[in-house]
């Protein structure tokens, strides 16, 4: 089996996983979940993420193929324009973006030019759809939850499975979100369980749990089926719902849920700039009360 190679990109602000994966026969590449580079305080971005993962496939002498996110993400901007400004590439995302683009248009009053029809990306992809990145097949596997939009891509013997899923010792993807759900993310984590157990999976994020002093990107199915402390061990779908609803409910929104939100559900472009020539992000007052 012809498997890829992946290298991983952490973002300690963030504490995002990006992914660059290629194919070592055909040096055709992904980019999966990119980070940009944002201060919340001056509203200044930096593309000094991006830019490492460019100076990779460059040093590599790959072809950029896709950017793909693996959901909406609350915690950073996504560069992927100004990824395939400088790489090309197709923006590629789960088609239930639409329902996420249909409830944030509201809550940011998005202006009347704004289509919530996704079509701000190249491909949208839906449950058992796949497609190549060169010479290797990627399959998809819708598993909402946390965010009705979420997928996760299988490779081979790997999985990338977005916040689906942390490691094992910190536990799953909260689920208070508009349009997440408890039960449909245990679904959806079954759905990645009943994947052959020495499927490695790679995160999204990693949060140091207590005790542990070393950021983890990297798990299997097996490990996650037996030692997941939300889900594993064969937790019923009734306790883990109960179980995740009660910590929800103790929760902080993510430090850039309202930046990241209003950027990303554009596939990572700005709104459109004011007569005065600057782009502006919207700050709703009192929404998560």
């Amino acid at each position: 089996m012809l498997k890829p190679q992946i290298k991983a990109f952490f973002e300690p602000e963030t504490f995002t996983y990006s992914y660059l994966v290629y194919d070592p026969h055909t040096r055709h590449c992904a980019i999966i979940d990119s980070v940009l580079d944002f201060d919340p305080a001056s509203g200044s971005t930096s593309t000094k993420s991006a830019d490492l993962l460019i100076a990779a496939i460059n040093e590599k002498n790959l072809k950029l193929e896709w950017i793909l996110e693996t959901h909406v993400h609350a915690d950073h901007l996504s560069a992927a324009p100004y990824l395939k400004t400088q790489l090309g590439g197709k923006i590629g995302i789960g088609s239930k973006i639409v329902q996420v683009q249909e409830v944030f248009s509201e809550v940011f009053n998005a202006d009347s030019s704004f289509a919530t029809d996704g079509s701000q990306f190249d491909r949208l992809f839906d449950e058992g759809d796949s497609f190549q990145l060169g010479e290797l097949k990627i399959e998809v596997l819708h598993t909402p939850g946390h965010t009705p939009a979420c997928l996760t891509y299988l490779i081979a013997d790997t999985a990338f499975v977005g916040d689906t899923l942390f490691m094992p010792d910190y536990g799953t993807a909260r689920c208070d979100f508009p349009g997440g759900d408890a039960a449909l993310l245990y679904q959806s984590i079954q759905k990645i369980f009943a994947l052959p157990p020495e499927t490695r999976l790679f995160m999204c994020h990693d949060y140091l749990a207590p005790g542990r002093d070393e950021y983890l990107n990297e798990t299997t199915v097996a490990e996650q089926q037996h030692k997941n402390v939300h889900v594993g061990a064969g937790k019923s779908e009734a306790d883990f719902v109960a179980l995740r609803t009660k910590r929800d409910a103790t929760l902080k929104m993510p430090r850039l849920i309202l930046p990241s939100v209003q950027v990303n559900m554009r596939a990572g472009q700005f709104p459109p700039a004011d007569d005065n020539g600057v782009s502006y992000l919207k700050l709703p007052l009192n929404l998560f009360n």
